[in-house]
């Protein structure tokens, strides 16, 4: 069995796509997945499967959503070790003064290639520091994002996949919660 943790994206936000969590831990336990954990109102779940194929799983509970509530928000994946590893390459790890509720983790469907990690490294920011791997892109709002001035709707023209954005804090305490779920395993 492998601990996952599930983003789902556009969940309970603005008062659009509501789903209450007790009603999305039910959906992952009637989806045959063990131990369904939440966090935040935003669609968090931390489980167990014993299912390899992440995309295969990923596809499952979308369209499990889709048929009880009747929306599909895209559900984004990652692994323990994988959540690990976003926390190890945190670009602003080593700098003083990083306030994890200004800083966020852009966590992606997949990979959108290199042409499209140069596109968003291009985009003027300033104040905003970008920073994307693979399948994240870190983004720190120094004023906060209700100041920002960043153009969102550039960054996912260049990147031309759909993504998630938890704060820095959700991302540690997410990884705290399936670390805890992986040690009883």
């Amino acid at each position: 069995m492998q601990v996952l943790i599930s983003m789902l994206r556009g969940v309970n936000v603005g008062g659009h796509h509501k789903i209450k969590m007790d009603a999305l831990r039910a959906l992952y336990e009637s989806l045959g997945f063990e131990s369904p954990q939440t966090f935040i109102q935003s669609g968090n779940v931390i489980f167990k499967t014993a299912e390899a194929a992440l995309a295969g799983v990923a596809v499952k509970i979308e369209n499990q959503i889709e048929c009880v509530f009747g929306f599909r928000p895209r559900v984004i994946l990652r692994t323990t070790a994988e959540l690990r590893s976003v926390i190890t390459r945190n670009p602003f790890a080593n700098r003083s003064g990083i306030d994890g509720s200004k800083l966020t983790v852009n966590f992606l469907a997949g990979d959108p290639g290199p042409e499209a990690r140069d596109k968003v490294r291009e985009i003027k920011a300033d104040p905003e520091e970008l920073h994307i791997h693979e399948r994240e892109l870190y983004i720190y709002f120094p004023n906060g994002m209700g100041q920002s001035k960043l153009p969102a709707a550039a960054i996912d023209r260049a990147l031309k996949i759909p993504g998630t954005k938890r704060n820095w804090n959700s991302v540690l305490k997410l990884r705290d919660m399936a670390e805890a779920m992986d040690s009883r395993s």
